[in-house]
């Protein structure tokens, strides 16, 4: 078992005791999380262009406020909480890129690498984020469970089994989304 994997009984208790009002498990919460949400946010940015100006110190205080204003959320477990904290992290990033676009009027977009489509293609590109953010949308609305499975592993760096039980839904069931998501996205970006 990892570090990961230990503490997620403790967090899943504490998110729970913070569901039901209890102020001082969000207190206790923050120094167990905080790693994970630095290794996402970490993972976020080093996907994004060279010279990016966020620094993950501020994207990881960003999405920690997003957190914590959530006041209907029941909090179901640790996978859960961090599913969520990559939907705050990639909102945060695509709203920051298209404010940096709209500040350069039109200059250079804003890249981000999709390995995961390099390797159905096999060719090495970037993704503009906000090209993928509107094809991540255009998903959705065809299947938003593709789309949900996209953003836990790509965005959340969830495991094939972590991205399962944040869904409810098989393994198996997730690799077979994963893959057909990563073929549309690919074609849909190429476009």
């Amino acid at each position: 078992m990892n570090k990961r994997e230990s503490k997620a009984p403790e967090i899943t208790q504490m998110l729970r005791e913070w569901s039901d009002g209890k102020q001082e498990a969000l207190d206790n919460l923050l120094p167990l999380v905080y790693d994970e949400l630095h290794r996402q946010a970490a993972s976020f940015l080093r996907k994004e262009r060279q010279g990016h100006t966020l620094q993950t110190t501020a994207l990881i205080n960003e999405a920690y406020l997003k957190l914590i204003d959530q006041r209907d959320v029941t909090w179901e477990s640790r996978t859960h909480f961090f599913a969520i904290a990559a939907q705050a992290m990639r909102r945060i990033l695509v709203d920051y890129a298209k404010a940096t676009h709209r500040k350069k009027r039109g200059g250079d977009d804003i890249k981000l690498p999709l390995e995961e489509a390099m390797e159905v293609a096999g060719e090495e590109k970037s993704v503009d984020l906000i090209a993928l953010d509107e094809a991540l949308n255009k998903l959705a609305e065809r299947d938003e469970q593709q789309a949900r499975v996209v953003e836990l592993r790509y965005f959340s760096g969830l495991t094939l089994e972590e991205t399962a039980e944040a869904l409810h839904i098989s393994r198996a069931t997730v690799a077979s989304d994963w893959n057909m998501a990563k073929v549309w996205l690919y074609r849909e970006l190429r476009k």
